[in-house]
């Protein structure tokens, strides 16, 4: 799922730009919804998806804090209300419940990048696992036995000794940090074949018709 969904060279090339971070609930299910899309359009397009990091809060600790606390401490009274709605809308429209901390994202994203390094194909999928692991399964991000587990599972080589000097893709994710997400007001977003671009966890129909209109 990513880079080159056939060889066929009649069919349009959709070339998807994410920008993300990985404890973004939105993103996530923007994901899944994305993904739907393409498995709906895959006869019609060959597609390219690559992700960009995006840092919600850079000053979170990589031992992470719960959820809950951080959502009252920002949101204050409407905390309940956003859980509730973000648990809601994870279980009707990807079938898996939520439970989450949040923490620090830079080696997950210094991890996205390397894993772009060995193929598309290896980046969304580590993507993938690293949301399950995280909203699902309660994993903190911040954690490098859960990071190399990810990396383990979708075929990324060398990530060991990659994540162990944190110096390693800093440079590269604070570069994209700095020049291509500086300007986004929020997560998740799309920029699609260069121009057209969709911000949200858009439902599959609107990235359906995003792919019409990007490849007319």
């Amino acid at each position: 799922m990513a880079a080159a969904h056939s060889s066929n060279a009649e069919k349009k090339i959709v070339r998807v730009d994410i920008s993300s971070d990985t404890v973004c609930p939105w993103c996530f299910v923007g994901k899944k919804n994305l993904d739907k899309a393409i498995a709906a359009s895959n006869e019609k397009y060959n597609f390219e998806l690559r992700w960009h990091p995006f840092q919600l809060d850079s000053n979170a600790p990589k031992e992470g804090i719960d959820k809950k606390e951080y959502y009252i401490r920002k949101f204050g009274s409407r905390s309940e209300q956003m859980a509730a709605r973000m648990s809601e809308v994870f279980t009707l429209t990807n079938n898996i419940v939520i439970t989450f901390h949040r923490g620090n994202t830079m080696d997950s994203h210094r991890l996205i990048y390397f894993a772009g390094q060995q193929g598309l194909d290896k980046q969304h999928a580590l993507v993938e696992e690293l949301c399950l692991g995280y909203f699902t399964q309660g994993k903190y991000i911040g954690d490098q036995n859960f990071l190399l587990e990810c990396a383990a599972k979708v075929g990324v080589e060398g990530a060991e000794d990659f994540l162990r000097n944190p110096n390693n893709g800093l440079k590269e994710v604070e570069d994209e940090l700095r020049t291509y997400s500086c300007n986004i007001g929020g997560v998740p977003y799309y920029v699609i074949n260069g121009n057209h671009k969709l911000s949200g966890a858009q439902p599959p129909e609107v990235f359906l018709r995003a792919f019409e209109v990007a490849t007319s």
